[in-house]
């Protein structure tokens, strides 16, 4: 059941959208796959483009925008259904739910197909349904129409209005709640899987859903570790980078980097010093305005003038940003927009994350930064700078003559011990800054001890 508030909301974006985009809008909500037989299905999540508009997580539905009004098209299940799930409410009673002036079977969709302009569903059956209606390829965003549509939904969904913002705080105090289980648990832990456990554990006990496959691990230098069979040994760090999503759909993405142990080890403490201090500093400059690139750019000279600090590289942190040297050790970019996906709107390629005109650099140092735009006030996006020893990275660089000048690996391999390093909040850009939506969450060393010495 929508709130009144949450139902307006929806009126607000439709007739938003109205004033980008003056065409009619066909948005299907996907279909949930099967994982091996066609009854034993994954999880279905609708598509955010759908539920954005729509607000409810229909499956095999599609919604029609036209001059403002909401027609939804989407078929009742049979009464023969209850015998294996729960009813829905009737295809009417959903409708007047979501602010729909009228509702058909999805049968009846081909007869309002003309003129529409559609966005590509990120199921491929469903896909094939789009394509098959409309008689045109929409994988690719070919068509003008719908180029110009995924261009206007960007422009909406940049800024979350104050729905959207409530519903990201919702999951983040879930995540906030999450991490501390975690680090309490990785205490008595044997393996990964427990510590991952605890945290999921609190996310499904709110009925939510994880946002993005859980990244709890003592090798933070995989960067998206999917895998939680190693055992936890003293003297270790675990990386868990989990965020819930809200049952409306929208996400939250926290990372923290904690001693197994409960202490952190010198080496440990100074170089989680040094990502933290490139945290703080790119979050106190985030405001409207702002090149989210120099944001980045701001985080690698603070890390590689912290790496010649402790004595790892030589030269100037210009120079070493400059040549990518710092690369080495923070290969990807600071962060990304945050909203109904965890990386926000990234089934649209770039065009979400870079603004009109700009392509994605070659370079080691920038070609993984995901947010390439001017910040806006009513945007929220991650912060997420971090250190890492990636072998496949590191090792071949020890015989590369270009970094040998650069890097004194004697000085590195005292750091051994330390695999990644991640620290990652959740900031919403206000007209005159930036509140970090997830400060609740300890980030320092001292105050990440103390949530670990409470649970002892």
């Amino acid at each position: 059941m929508l709130s009144p508030c949450h139902r307006q909301t929806l009126l607000d974006r439709r007739h938003a959208l109205t004033q980008r985009f003056h065409r009619p809008v066909i948005l299907w909500s996907g279909a949930a796959l099967p994982r091996n037989f066609p009854s034993n299905t994954y999880p279905f999540r609708a598509s955010s483009h759908f539920l954005y508009f729509a607000g409810l997580p229909l499956r095999n539905a599609a919604l029609r925008l036209a001059d403002g009004a909401a027609e939804l098209f989407w078929d009742e299940p049979s009464s023969k259904a209850a015998l294996w799930q729960s009813l829905p409410p009737s295809r009417a009673t959903i409708a007047e739910q979501i602010g729909a002036t009228a509702h058909y079977p999805v049968a009846q969709l081909e007869q309002y197909r003309t003129g529409a302009a559609t966005l590509p569903s990120p199921d491929p059956w469903t896909r094939q349904c789009q394509e098959a209606l409309l008689g045109r390829s929409v994988s690719g965003l070919d068509n003008h129409f719908d180029r110009t549509l995924a261009e206007a939904i960007v422009s909406l969904r940049l800024i979350q209005d104050e729905f959207a913002l409530g519903e990201i705080r919702k999951a983040l105090r879930v995540t906030i709640a999450a991490h501390q289980a975690g680090m309490q648990r990785s205490l008595t832990a044997d393996r990964e899987s427990q510590v991952r456990s605890a945290m999921e554990g609190i996310i499904l006990d709110q009925d939510y859903t994880c946002a993005y496959s859980s990244i709890v691990t003592t090798h933070g230098e995989i960067l998206h570790n999917d895998r939680y069979g190693n055992t936890i040994q003293a003297g270790d760090l675990i990386l868990a980078d989990v965020g819930a999503e809200a049952t409306s759909g929208w996400a939250s993405d926290i990372t923290r980097t904690w001693p197994a142990t409960g202490r952190f080890t010198s080496p440990q403490r100074d170089l989680y010093n040094l990502v933290l201090n490139a945290h703080d500093a790119c979050i106190a400059a985030l405001k409207p305005d702002v090149e989210y690139r120099s944001i980045h750019l701001l985080g690698c000279h603070i890390l590689a003038q912290g790496l010649v600090d402790l004595g790892i590289l030589r030269g100037s942190a210009a120079d070493l940003v400059d040549q990518d040297i710092h690369a080495l050790f923070f290969p990807h970019g600071i962060g990304h927009l945050l909203g109904l996906d965890v990386h926000d709107m990234e089934d649209l390629g770039d065009l979400a994350g870079y603004a009109p005109g700009r392509q994605r650099s070659d370079r080691f140092g920038l070609c993984y930064l995901r947010l390439d735009r001017p910040l806006q006030a009513g945007m929220v996006v991650t912060i997420e700078p971090g250190f890492y020893q990636v072998p496949s990275i590191l090792h071949p660089a020890r015989s590369q003559p270009k970094y040998q000048d650069w890097i004194n690996w004697d000085a590195l391999d005292r750091f051994s011990t330390v695999r990644g390093i991640r620290i990652e909040d959740d900031l919403y850009i206000t007209p005159t800054g930036a509140e970090t939506l997830s400060a609740a969450l300890p980030v320092t060393p001292e105050t990440i001890e103390m949530v670990m010495d409470s649970s002892s």
